[in-house]
């Protein structure tokens, strides 16, 4: 797992370099390391699930690296905000968070003091900082329901306020009657009724 490679490879896919795609291959290799994860797209591939906690550059660089998806569902995307990242060993239930320390954009600008711009700064300090100047790691566990795991899925209920389907055990109940996450909570989005263009909450409340 060549750095530099590594790097090329993900800047392509993400279209540019920046700091981010730094710090998420460095992250992703200290990570896969940690667990003991050397062929993440070979002979490990069904071994590895990867949770990112950051809708950012950075999780483009995670799943460039590890070859983890949503769509395979060997990445999860926990949305905290937080640059940082989980890595699972499926064989081994062993687990290492990893965590970009704020710390570290200030020590860049002490690597490239000549470089004005700080992000151009960052970018190439973070290709030499060492980890322990970049990263906090924390062994963590990982309790995976069998409804998380890759593969068909295990289950298939309708929500009884919208009707729509629920995949996975996502569902949610409420005085016993599963209902869909926007129904039991505000959802991300809103009903646009056609009939009179008004908004309306696209959740049914259901007493508790």
């Amino acid at each position: 797992m060549d750095f530099l490679s590594l790097l090329q490879k993900s800047a392509r896919i993400h279209g540019h370099l920046c700091p981010g795609q730094v710090l998420g291959v460095r992250m992703t290799m200290l990570g896969l390391r940690e667990i003991g994860i050397s062929d993440p797209k070979g002979k490990d591939r069904k071994n590895i699930i990867v949770f990112v906690e950051m809708d950012r550059c950075a999780t483009d660089a995670v799943q460039s690296v590890t070859g983890c998806s949503l769509g395979h569902r060997t990445m999860k995307f926990m949305d905290y905000g937080k640059m940082a990242a989980t890595f699972l060993n499926l064989r081994t239930d062993r687990a290492i968070r990893v965590y970009a320390k704020e710390e570290s954009k200030q020590r860049a600008k002490g690597y490239f003091p000549e470089i004005e711009n700080k992000y151009a700064a960052q970018l190439e300090a973070y290709k030499i900082m060492p980890d322990d100047d970049l990263f906090d790691l924390m062994e963590v566990r990982i309790r995976l329901k069998p409804a998380d795991m890759p593969g068909r899925p295990l289950c298939r209920v309708q929500c009884e306020a919208c009707g729509e389907h629920i995949q996975d055990a996502k569902e949610v109940y409420r005085n016993g009657k599963p209902l869909c996450k926007s129904c039991a909570t505000m959802g991300y989005y809103e009903h646009l009724r056609h009939d009179d263009f008004t908004h309306a909450p696209c959740n049914i409340s259901i007493a508790v």
